[in-house]
């Protein structure tokens, strides 16, 4: 029995690790240019279909609340967080968050096993029913 395979209808795709950072100076220009582009597209469309402040105001929330969140995730955990970070995306900082919660070691609990100790009534005070 003969087997042919035929490549028109298994193409080769590369594996994600043969993917190359862009080094040109132009192509991040232009790459970065093509995000604000888009970014403006989406918002103009946006407010075409439903012009009112209040669409513009919620818009401009999330915007700013996306980018205050993107600092965070490469910007602050690395320079203020940990310092053994380093990011490369927001798919990596979600597998930081995981893994860093995989090796935290939980503390160790001190003290009785009695549920009740050191249980506080409605008003902030200590627990004296059971004494």
């Amino acid at each position: 029995m003969l087997v042919v395979r035929l490549r028109i209808f298994t193409p080769e795709i590369p594996p994600p690790s043969s993917m190359k950072d862009i080094t040109s100076p132009s192509l991040i220009k232009l790459k970065g240019i093509l995000f604000l582009l888009v970014g403006l597209a989406a918002a103009a469309l946006l407010l075409i279909e439903h012009p009112s402040l209040k669409t513009a105001v919620l818009f401009a929330i999330a915007v700013w609340c996306f980018c205050r969140f993107y600092y965070f995730a490469f910007y602050v955990i690395e320079h203020y967080v940990d310092s053994r970070y380093r990011f490369s995306g927001l798919w990596s900082f979600g597998r930081y968050l995981v893994q860093r919660r995989k090796h935290e070691a939980r503390p160790a609990r001190t003290g009785s096993n009695d549920s009740t100790e050191g249980r506080a009534d409605e008003h902030g005070g200590p627990d004296i029913r059971n004494r």
